[in-house]
């Protein structure tokens, strides 16, 4: 018989989110998924040990990204690196859409049904990169990687407004920016199935980056705060206004963003 941990949401999430194992991971994104989705998890509150730092395998090593060597794209070696940098973002993804499960309680079963969809969905861009990888005979793990995904979400992991202006609104919205880029690059080089993946990735992180908005949104309303002065707020306290350009105007637009917001990052990156 069955513990009531293991018909828990947050347990579950957080069983993803602690995991290792990288198939281990992926695995438990989708188990995920679809038992939230059969309705077979609730939502109690339960006791649950906190967690610091999300599981993640051994390799890739972990290094500060001033120290990661800049490859070019106009070699293979420097193409296999850029895939698996982009790998890792979409690995720690993964974790970043269970910790936004488990960590914030008491929000509506519609806020769960969207972040336990982007847990899949970063579980699926990471195997589309990682098959990459793995026809080129590399693997994830195989180049060094950076530290700083997980930072934010320390630093926003006591408040799910603060979230969900910082990671899908700041973090994956400058995915949204630089993946066009990123895909030109590849397709100069004749990559066409990387091209592919790339455009799987930004068509869906269009979505997640929506979700941010949506539940950004929700939370502002519920406090009466207005939307658009608290998020800049945000950007100027934890990032001091750290925007770079071009900004990805359509991508944002139909993420969620406003006219005027685009106006105000679009002023912020020029003058810097």
């Amino acid at each position: 018989m069955k513990s009531e941990f293991e018909y828990n949401l947050f347990y579950q999430a957080c069983l993803c989110l602690c995991a290792t194992d990288v198939d281990e991971k992926l695995a438990l994104a989708h188990a995920l998924s679809r038992a939230w989705q059969a309705g077979e998890l609730t939502t109690g509150d339960i006791e649950l040990p906190g967690v610091e730092i999300a599981g993640h395998p051994e390799r890739p090593e972990l290094v500060h990204p001033r120290k990661l060597k800049r490859r070019s794209l106009h070699t293979e070696e420097g193409r296999l690196a850029m895939i698996h940098a982009v790998a890792h973002i979409e690995f720690n993804a993964i974790n970043l859409a269970c910790d936004a499960v488990f960590r914030f309680r008491n929000m509506p079963d519609a806020y769960y049904d969207d972040w336990v969809q982007v847990a899949k969905e970063e579980a699926e861009h990471f195997v589309l990169l990682r098959e990459r990888l793995q026809e080129a005979g590399r693997d994830y793990g195989d180049f060094p990687a950076h530290t700083g995904l997980w930072d934010m979400a320390r630093k926003t992991a006591h408040d799910p407004l603060v979230r969900m202006a910082l990671i899908p609104r700041m973090m994956e919205a400058r995915g949204l920016d630089v993946t066009p880029g990123i895909k030109d690059r590849f397709e100069s080089a004749g990559d066409a199935p990387t091209v592919a993946a790339l455009e799987v990735i930004l068509r869906e992180e269009v979505g997640h980056v929506t979700m941010g908005s949506r539940w950004f949104h929700y939370l502002c309303e519920q406090r009466g705060l207005e939307p658009e002065q608290t998020y800049f707020d945000l950007l100027a306290e934890y990032l001091g206004n750290e925007i770079r350009c071009p900004l990805h105007k359509e991508a944002r637009r139909e993420a969620g963003f406003s006219e005027r917001e685009l106006e105000r990052l679009e002023a912020i990156c020029k003058s810097r």
